[in-house]
């Protein structure tokens, strides 16, 4: 049965309607409206209108005949007026890849064509690389596709020109080239351009897309090494740039000015050649070269050379640079015999004598370790030269050590004895028998207590001054301080501001210590600073 239809239809709607029933609705009709009344959208949850559509009358003049309801969509007015019609988006266009293409895809990952040096990653971003640019620049459909070289092939290929032409990197493009841009008119380049560069230019086989060093900003590296400039180029990136540097350096672009100085050493001791018997002495820095070192015959004959040298000159300069030389072809040779003692033992014995405690120190400690080893020498002597350089160094715990190491038969020995006794006299207090023992000193020990028999003197003089009062004679200050003479006594006082401590009385010169108070104490102090022996004179 057919709808019924408002009685306000005229024109032969009507009529034309009820002859065709339901068919009326895709017959032609008469023109449309200037605009299609809808009903009011209630709510967004439901459908403005049921899908059975009745006209509305016409509000403004005569009725017109209704045309067929509109295809529902999501574009609604307010109010009952009708909304624009927007253009919907058309799909995006899926692109229909020939099947030479897929079989080169296929040809690519076939397990005979696989490479263990390209990793499956690089070869699916060459498979992208290649394919888009072959469709971007519409040659997809004409390239052979059978003759196109693998991904793998392409990728160890530009790996081979990256390490043995870096030049070749500016120019170099795999894939089909892209139409050129047309060039613009002005001269200036903007920031668009850099862009546009840098994209166009090749990415590095192992620069593979979407991983974080293509995020990473590449700073040139700060030591900016002197090179040749080349030639400008419009599609040459910054990381180009830098693995060009890098190559450079690899393949001999880069001068180096260090030389290696001498083959490495062998595992055996260097037997030397050379017959110089004065030789200068020179710190090493390489390996040893047998022609520049003196075998033991021709130092034996060197040791003799020095010794008559140093009698009869007593250049010390010139004698510790001739020893240490000698030392050192001794060390580098491996020799530790009763000659290495030997010269050893000369050389701390020239060194005490001037004063080199630097010089006397190094001998010591290799001289210790040479007694040990059970080679002759003279062990006793140096012993008692140590004991008497700790007590000189106030380095108590190595000096408790030598004596630990002391036997019972080394304790009986003279020099030793007389260390002991000394530092015994020190630890008492007592100055008088300080400056007995002083005065008997065996060996060479006297040119060590020489260095530190001043601070012992400053102490006795504050003993002194405590004890003795309101004066005494200056000859009481000679006797037991150990001077030579009288003027060498008041010499000691007038050092140290004591001139108005010296008086004379009836030819005799006495020293008023009630009046020193605490003149001395001050030096004193400053004396008994611990010592430190930093190295050669």
């Amino acid at each position: 049965m057919a709808p019924s239809y408002p009685a306000t239809a005229s024109h032969g709607a009507v009529a034309g309607l009820a002859n065709h029933g339901t068919a009326s609705l895709t017959s032609p009709l008469s023109p449309a409206p200037a605009y299609t009344p809808v009903q009011v959208r209630q709510s967004f949850g439901q459908p403005p209108y049921s899908t059975t559509t009745y006209p509305v009358p016409h509000a403004y003049g005569p009725p017109h005949h209704i045309p067929p309801p509109l295809p529902m969509t999501n574009n609604y007015a307010p109010n009952g007026i009708a909304a624009p019609v927007v253009a919907q988006e058309s799909p995006k266009k899926k692109i229909e890849w020939p099947d030479s293409v897929r079989s080169y895809v296929q040809r690519s990952f076939l397990p005979a064509n696989l490479d263990e040096a390209v990793s499956r990653p690089e070869m699916e971003a060459k498979l992208k690389e290649t394919i888009s640019q072959a469709n971007e620049s519409g040659v997809m459909y004409t390239i052979n596709w059978e003759t196109m070289p693998l991904p793998q092939q392409m990728i160890k290929e530009e790996r081979a020109r990256a390490r043995t032409l870096p030049q070749a990197l500016q120019s170099v493009q795999i894939s089909p080239p892209a139409p050129a841009r047309p060039k613009s008119g002005s001269k200036k380049r903007k920031s668009s351009d850099l862009i546009d560069n840098h994209l166009n230019t090749p990415t590095a086989p192992w620069r593979a897309p979407g991983r974080l060093e293509d995020r990473v900003t590449f700073n040139a590296d700060k030591r900016q090494p002197v090179e040749e400039p080349s030639p400008p180029s419009k599609n040459v990136s910054k990381f180009q740039k830098q693995m060009e540097k890098r190559q450079k350096r690899f393949d001999g672009g880069y001068t180096s000015t260090y030389r290696s100085p001498s083959p490495p050493p062998s595992n055996g001791p260097v037997v030397g050649t050379c017959t110089t018997l004065e030789k200068r002495y020179l710190r090493l820095t390489s390996a040893p070269v047998a022609s520049l070192v003196r075998p033991e015959p021709i130092l034996r004959q060197t040791l003799e050379l020095l010794k008559r040298k140093w009698k009869k000159e007593q250049n010390y300069s010139y004698i510790c640079d001739q020893f240490k030389s000698m030392r050192q072809d001794l060390t580098v040779q491996r020799i530790k015999n009763d000659f290495t003692v030997e010269v050893y033992e000369i050389h701390a014995r020239i060194a005490l004598e001037k004063g080199d405690l630097g010089e006397y120190n190094q001998c010591q400690t290799q001289l210790k370790a040479l007694y040990q080893l059970g080679l002759k020498g003279k062990p006793i002597e140096f012993k008692a030269y140590r004991i008497l350089y700790f007590i000189h160094t106030a380095n108590r715990t190595a000096l408790n050590d030598a004596l630990a190491d002391l036997t019972t038969a080394e304790k009986g020995e003279k020099a030793i004895k007389h260390a002991l006794n000394v530092r015994s006299a020190l630890a008492l207090g007592n100055y008088h028998r300080f400056f007995r023992l002083y005065n008997e000193t065996p060996n060479m020990g006297a040119y060590l207590m020489d260095m530190f028999v001043a601070r012992e003197r400053l102490a006795a003089l504050c003993n002194i001054c405590k004890a003795y009062k309101p004066d005494v004679p200056l000859r009481f200050i000679t006797e037991e301080l150990y001077y030579e003479s009288d003027a060498d006594a008041a010499q000691f006082i007038l050092d140290y501001d004591g001139r108005h401590l010296l008086e004379e009385r009836d030819g005799t010169i006495v020293f008023l210590t009630g009046k020193a108070g605490q003149l001395f104490e001050t030096p004193k102090s400053a004396a008994f600073a611990r010592v430190d022996i930093k190295g050669q004179i």
